[in-house]
């Protein structure tokens, strides 16, 4: 317990430098682009110049880079950071969007990879050179290399007809317990809502889990078939144990490489988001940043980069805690 303390407070020690260079590199790339921002932000060459001048002076552009990048992480840190473009609170634009949309879109995919990637991996390994071996590899091959932008077109083409998908808005419950709408619904047992989120969400979130889904199983395969190569199998085959239960030792010694692909992907997921929901029309925080990027909205673009990266580093931290929680032999 003492070595798993000393390591949390050296990664929480991280934090803060991780966070601060994921956003510099991003505000300086932004800085260094020619043009004048506050022209941009106040409407084109038709701005007033009153207008401009005022921006200038509220966002500190006549200031060195350092200057703005200050004043610009003092106001997210504190809440109080405004949209030039929109004239909205960042932090709240944000954090509606990524809890009602692409947190719930997310994690919807992470479950599909984990509930389809890890069995199709296990079964292809325990049927090994055999026709489901073969069709399990050949759907990961599939999933791996086709591009979601192109099947997804495909796929609401062929299903839309029947109302097999849903493509219009984003449903959202009369009640806010968590303020992200599946997890609310499920404490509040709502089994409606949760229909009607699935029927949303089932297309955009097995697309977004797709190339996931072929990568876990392949890990999978290969970390389990090298696990049933050990001497303890060997042991426990002679003693006469079930293979169930051999099976789940297996499982559970080869999980470590799968839980690493899985803690990165999870970043994976957030970056894949803004395509999907461009696609299907879900007004969630990639399709936002998206948003950002056109409107030359650097700040809320820098903002969502903040948070992505808080989520991202956070799993990360999970996932690092998880191996010593799966294989004892791990030390920190």
């Amino acid at each position: 317990m003492a070595e798993l303390k000393k390591f949390l407070i050296r990664r929480l020690l991280t934090f803060v430098p991780t966070l601060i260079g994921a956003t510099f590199i991003v505000f300086i790339i932004a800085v260094m682009i020619p043009g004048n921002p506050a022209q941009l932000w106040a409407g084109g060459i038709k701005a007033s110049k009153q207008t401009v001048e005022l921006l200038i002076k509220e966002y500190h552009l006549n200031s060195p880079w350092y200057v703005q990048y200050y004043y610009f992480m003092k106001n997210i840190l504190s809440g109080k950071a405004i949209s030039p473009v929109t004239n909205t609170n960042i932090w709240k634009s944000i954090t509606t969007r990524l809890l009602q949309v692409t947190l719930p879109l997310t994690l919807f995919s992470f479950i599909l990879i984990v509930a389809i990637g890890i069995p199709l991996g296990v079964l292809s390994a325990i049927k090994r050179n055999t026709w489901i071996d073969n069709v399990a590899r050949a759907f990961a091959l599939i999933g791996i290399s086709t591009p979601i932008f192109g099947i997804a077109y495909i796929l609401i083409f062929w299903l839309q007809p029947h109302g097999l998908v849903a493509l219009a808005g984003m449903p959202l419950p009369k009640y806010k317990i968590t303020g992200i709408p599946p997890i609310d619904a499920l404490l509040k047992c709502d089994c409606h809502y949760l229909l009607i989120f699935v029927k949303r969400m089932w297309l955009p979130a097995f697309l977004l889990a797709l190339a996931g889904i072929g990568v876990i199983t392949r890990v999978t395969r290969n970390s389990f078939l090298d696990a049933m190569s050990s001497e303890y199998v060997v042991f426990m085959e002679a003693r006469g144990f079930p293979k169930r239960r051999i099976y789940m030792h297996i499982l559970k010694n080869s999980l470590t490489p799968v839980i690493t692909i899985l803690g990165l992907m999870f970043g994976g997921l957030l970056a894949g988001a803004p395509i999907i929901e461009t696609i299907f029309g879900l007004p969630g925080l990639g399709r936002y940043l998206l948003q950002a990027i056109y409107n030359f909205d650097y700040l809320t673009l820098v903002a969502g980069v903040f948070f992505v990266a808080i989520i991202y580093i956070t799993v990360n931290l999970l996932v690092d805690i998880l191996y010593g929680v799966i294989d004892p032999r791990v030390r920190y």
